[in-house]
């Protein structure tokens, strides 16, 4: 096992991976940007360096500075967290170059899953039902149209390294196509410096359903229930939960075995989650995965009991899984809501600033992930989500009522949250039934 972990990252998941770290008797190295010299993490890690002025581009995303930094401090492993470095293939393989374990998959399979056009072939060939759509690379507008006119509209145009929104655009129609191929392609551009985009089939009103998985280097894969992620606004998630209402034991079994195979056929090393679109009619298609640990695996960890961080840390480390697929039972429900800095009434304007007063609630199967403390400044240049409120009940019914008291407990104040939006949500008829879909914030609330 390892002695030192390096944390390459900030905030909530930095704070989140330094206790794993701590709970399981390994010391921890926080970097830090000269905007986040008096943040959490760099308090509460063993070490502290840092790493460049607030800019990502100078701190987080610098790949020198951070392998630097791990050599000098003598840590024996990089653990990514999410965003940032996590998913940059050129990352990992610099870690391995220089003799430290990267804690995630090779860079090889970071790559290949991380172009969304490459793994919609890989899973096609593992037989793993994919949205229908392009197989090649799209880079002109005008082969674009003629792929959307065959396809039939309406039609999703994605980027092929996109994540988080970035690099998509719905059209409706053919003259709508050419000018949302231009501005997705232009953002994808601007975000990840890639132009290649890919066209497939727009799905109405799916649930945006991820199976989360754990493989080690052995062989062994295994599935860790679902998380129904369809509260999101412009493709970013706002809540989660565990199980999901729509799914049936059966659907949950064919899914599960369906991302393992999915796993599998890349020979999967890790965490990871394999994320579908579930349509009306209960089919489900391969959208992407996510190589890396996710903003909202809390609510696995309180359905199953498992500790997925230290889980990965054990993959990482080169031990085997304890864990079997009939270990694994989903207990009562998960739900999280993420707060964030910003202004829901001002098109969720960010609004960062001084934290004046600080409360979290507790009690029984309430867990809160944040970094935020009295007199913290919360920094303009990085992402808005400050907080995650995550609870455990006996049922949905339970959960909701437990996620209702618990945000009724927060103080935030100083800043601007979306704490009153996520009471709303939690409020609305449409969810309480639980027949929601990715379109349900769109649909009820921004009219």
């Amino acid at each position: 096992m390892f002695q030192k972990i390096l944390i390459a990252n900030r905030g909530e998941i930095a704070v989140r991976i330094i206790r794993a770290c701590r709970e399981m008797g390994i010391l921890s190295v926080a970097v830090y940007s000269e905007a986040d010299r008096d943040a959490l993490h760099t308090q509460l890690a063993d070490e502290a360096v840092c790493i460049g002025t607030a800019a990502p581009a100078d701190s987080y995303l610098n790949m020198e500075r951070i392998l630097s930094a791990a050599i000098a401090t003598k840590a024996q492993a990089i653990h990514p967290g999410f965003g940032f470095l996590s998913e940059n293939e050129h990352f990992a393989d610099m870690c391995v170059k220089c003799g430290i374990a990267f804690i995630g998959p090779s860079g090889e399979l970071i790559g290949k899953m991380g172009n969304k056009s490459q793994a919609r072939a890989t899973m096609m060939e593992a037989k793993v039902p994919v949205v229908p759509g392009t197989k090649e690379p799209v880079f002109e507008a005008a082969r674009g149209l003629e792929i959307a006119d065959d396809m039939g509209y309406p039609v999703m145009i994605k980027a092929s390294s996109g994540g988080g929104g970035k690099g998509m655009r719905i059209a409706k129609s053919r003259e709508e196509f050419e000018n949302h191929f231009q501005l997705a392609q232009q953002e994808s551009v601007n975000a990840f410096g890639d132009n290649t985009m890919y066209i497939e089939k727009y799905i109405e009103k799916p649930r945006h359903i991820e199976i989360q998985i754990l493989a080690d280097r052995y062989g062994n894969t295994v599935w860790l229930g679902e998380r129904d992620c369809s509260i999101q606004r412009r493709h970013q998630k706002m809540m989660e939960e565990s199980p999901c209402v729509a799914i049936d034991d059966a659907l949950r079994q064919r899914m599960g075995q369906t991302a393992v195979k999915a796993a599998k056929a890349v020979k999967y090393e890790n965490a990871g989650t394999i994320e579908f679109l579930l349509d009306a009619d209960k089919n489900f298609y391969f959208m992407e995965m996510n190589t890396r640990i996710q903003v909202e695996h809390p609510v696995t960890e309180m359905v199953t009991g498992i500790d997925l961080v230290k889980e990965q840390i054990r993959i990482a480390a080169g031990e085997r899984l304890k864990i079997n697929q009939e270990d694994i039972q989903l207990k009562g429900h998960a739900i999280e809501c993420r707060i964030n800095a910003e202004n829901p009434e001002k098109n969720f304007m960010p609004c960062p600033g001084t934290i004046e007063e600080l409360h979290f609630p507790g009690g029984n199967g309430v867990r809160i992930e944040s970094a935020l403390y009295n007199g913290y400044t919360i920094p303009a240049c990085y992402d808005s989500m400050v907080a995650k409120v995550i609870v455990h009940g006996e049922d949905r019914e339970d959960a909701i009522r437990k996620m209702r008291s618990a945000l009724g407990e927060v103080v935030i104040d100083g800043i601007t949250t979306n704490l009153d939006f996520q009471y709303e949500i939690l409020s609305h008829p449409v969810f309480l039934s639980g027949e929601v879909n990715t379109h349900f914030i769109p649909d009820y609330f921004e009219k």
